[in-house]
């Protein structure tokens, strides 16, 4: 497909309008990379039309940041600084809405030292501000979404036998297909639909109230997932604290909810790599019990999962369990995105980390002492890995004791 203005201007309108959908005098915060300039722009002319009354764009760029990992000492790197903290908070306090457009460089990180990545996220992410910033993320608190755009460090990993420009034409069609745009469609529209049809599968999930899911497939995987009191099923569109509808992710296929932290035992293999730290860690292995990973392995990059593991209290249990058919359009396109944006949505996943608090029956509108209560993981990481597959069986046990076949042959039974 060729990317035309017209298809760029619907990107951007989904991403505005259904990924954001951005209200008559809200602020509107966009982080971005610099490849990805042009889009952004027609983001925010988007987003003025729409009633924006103020967007602020906030820069990244790929290589800057890789120079400031080699170059920079541990304790400066260690160094937040207080106008990046004021500037935080002041986006919370104005309600602001806030789009990613996500262009990773897969293996960006990955002749450095993991332990200098390691030091600088942590002293990012353990302060205070930054904590409370994830939870208005996290909890809704306000609009939120992800979108991606092709960068040439991504689409070149991707495609590693095209030149640039080939390498970035194939990944702009597989990314336009998956988040339902062609040159003809209204991809509004669309959406309205898809969303329509991810609601209806949350709601007969959420009407057998599992107590535990047990998935079991050919690699090894034998685990059994046990799912939170009063825990809600979701996916595709939600609702913000401030009464409006958005999308967190463009593309989305899943059903996702919060399991019991406590409560996780057995083996699980992955079947997709992990963009961790600037380092892609694969063909991993996690054994729990009583919720807690007790022993892992790694055939690439184990020392980037052992700091994944050993980042916080809460690192080494999950917050998320998802379900996607395995027979759906992002699997099908047999791409590997190696981007968690896309490849979470091509198959089952869990999140090492925070669970959602909207995932549970009244979190939105807990503290996080509250929350920490219930059987929600707390951690300042939520990090998706992949473990489905297309001979994944799951059998839901309610709580009167009912097997409930939920998927077979990797695909969903109703």
């Amino acid at each position: 497909m060729k990317v035309t203005e017209n298809i760029l201007r619907k990107y951007a309108a989904l991403a505005v309008r259904t990924g954001i959908n951005i209200q008559e005098g809200q602020m509107l915060v966009i982080q971005a990379g610099t490849e990805s300039n042009y889009f952004v722009r027609l983001c925010v002319e988007e987003a003025y039309q729409a009633g924006a009354k103020k967007v602020y764009v906030q820069w990244n760029d790929d290589a800057i940041s890789r120079m400031d990992y080699e170059y920079q000492s541990v304790e400066t790197l260690e160094d937040v600084e207080d106008w990046t903290l004021a500037r935080i908070q002041s986006y919370m306090d104005a309600g602001a809405a806030r789009l990613s457009v996500y262009a990773p460089t897969p293996g960006l990180l990955a002749e450095i030292d993991p332990e200098k990545v390691k030091r600088a996220q942590i002293a990012v992410q353990s302060k205070e501000v930054v904590q409370k910033f994830r939870q208005y993320s996290m909890g809704n608190r306000s609009q939120w979404s992800l979108v991606s755009i092709p960068s040439v460090g991504w689409a070149t990993k991707v495609f590693p036998d095209l030149d640039e420009k080939e390498a970035i034409d194939q990944l702009w069609d597989a990314i336009l297909q998956a988040v339902r745009i062609d040159e003809d469609n209204n991809p509004v529209t669309d959406w309205a639909l898809h969303n329509e049809r991810l609601h209806k599968q949350n709601m007969i999930l959420n009407d057998y109230n599992f107590k535990s899911l047990h998935f079991k497939n050919g690699l090894g995987t034998d685990l059994v997932v046990g799912l939170a009191k009063d825990h809600i099923w979701a996916g595709g569109s939600e609702v913000a604290a401030n009464g409006f509808e958005f999308n967190p992710n463009l593309p989305t296929e899943e059903s996702f909810t919060m399991p019991d932290k406590n409560n996780v035992s057995g083996v699980v293999y992955s079947t997709k790599p992990l963009n961790y730290g600037g380092r892609l860690i694969d063909e991993f292995w996690l054994k729990f019990e009583n919720g807690k990973v007790v022993d892992h392995g790694a055939k690439k990059e184990l020392e980037a999962l052992t700091n994944l593991l050993n980042f916080d209290e809460g690192s080494r249990r999950i917050g998320e369990i998802a379900l996607i058919s395995h027979d759906s359009p992002i699997s099908n396109s047999n791409i590997l995105f190696l981007n968690t944006l896309f490849d979470e949505n091509a198959s089952c996943h869990m999140a090492l980390g925070a669970a959602y608090p909207m995932n549970i029956k009244g979190g939105l509108d807990m503290s996080e002492e509250e929350l920490a209560q219930t059987d929600a993981n707390r951690s300042s990481q939520h990090e998706d890995f992949m473990f489905g597959s297309a001979d994944m069986e799951i059998i839901g046990e309610t709580h009167d004791g009912k097997q409930v076949l939920v998927f077979e042959k990797g695909d969903f039974v109703f």
